[in-house]
């Protein structure tokens, strides 16, 4: 990977003495950070490294390359705590079996609505606030 992706990879590895203990796996597309893979060993606790790991030394590693976005990736309540809040994803695959097809489109088209009504409500109790008539189409969050 790094032979053809280059400078497009951003590994992030945990060590304990010697030894790998964890690392996260991020691509770089654009002005975006895409954080995509996370293992770490299982025989040990590491409190908080996770959080390390993926999001803060992925956060500062965007703000050395003057990235515009770190994209976490999907799902994770646990991200909002850390500033990331819920954006739409896209998926596209085809089903052969029309049934099952048919099936999987009736709930997306009910789930949907839901998800719509979870991300609003998150989006408005979520840390950042947005401030108001600073000046035209300024935005500044806190």
């Amino acid at each position: 990977m790094a032979s053809k992706m280059g400078d497009q990879v951003l590994l992030v590895v945990a060590e304990e003495g010697d030894e790998f203990v964890a690392g996260a796996l991020n691509f770089i597309g654009g002005d975006t950070l895409f954080g995509r893979l996370w293992g770490c060993h299982q025989r040990t606790y590491y409190p908080s490294l996770h959080f390390e790991a993926c999001y803060y030394q992925a956060i500062e590693a965007a703000i050395e390359l003057n990235l515009k976005t770190v994209e976490a990736g999907a799902q994770g309540e646990h991200k909002i705590q850390r500033g990331y809040l819920p954006v739409t994803t896209y998926s596209c695959h085809y089903l052969t079996n029309e049934h099952f097809r048919m099936a999987i489109k009736d709930f997306l088209e009910r789930e949907a609505a839901q998800v719509k009504l979870v991300m609003k409500l998150l989006h408005e109790s979520g840390p950042l606030k947005e401030v108001k008539n600073i000046a035209p189409s300024t935005k500044v969050h806190s």
